[in-house]
């Protein structure tokens, strides 16, 4: 397993254990667990992103740390717009939708104002970094 695999199972871990919440850098922060299928394997993959609300969606940003290439799971959500999302200890069915612009930094902005760091990933990077809505599925 990798080590990104590694600290990807032990926040997931802490995650459930803690009724969503977990310490280190993401202490306070909101995260979610984001099940996409892969876009090749059609196997699942479960990753902790941070979020933000933004009404009764919720949002995550394709940043990978500022890379030069997407995150993998971008991918699969582009290849399946059907997922599962784990907010706290609730678990539902959502749509991700690619924002489009001027939206897209708007939601952009609204992630920086409570992780700053995300304004530090766009500056490392030559892409424009896609923004992810999620929404719930009635």
């Amino acid at each position: 397993m990798s080590d990104l695999n590694e600290r990807n199972k032990m926040i997931i871990d802490e995650f459930r254990a803690n009724e969503g919440k977990v310490g280190g850098p993401f202490e306070g922060k909101t995260l979610l667990l984001l099940h996409t299928k892969g876009a090749k394997s059609k196997q699942e993959r479960i990753n902790p992103v941070a979020c933000v609300q933004d009404g009764d969606r919720w949002v995550v940003i394709a940043s990978k740390g500022g890379a030069p290439t997407h995150p993998d799971w971008y991918h699969n959500v582009v290849a399946d717009p059907q997922v599962t999302v784990e907010v706290g200890t609730e678990k539902f069915q959502a749509r991700a939708t690619v924002a489009e612009e001027p939206e897209r930094s708007r939601l952009y902005e609204k992630m920086v104002a409570v992780m700053p760091g995300f304004d530090d990933y766009r500056r490392g990077t030559t892409r424009v970094i896609p923004v992810i809505v999620l929404e719930r599925v009635k």
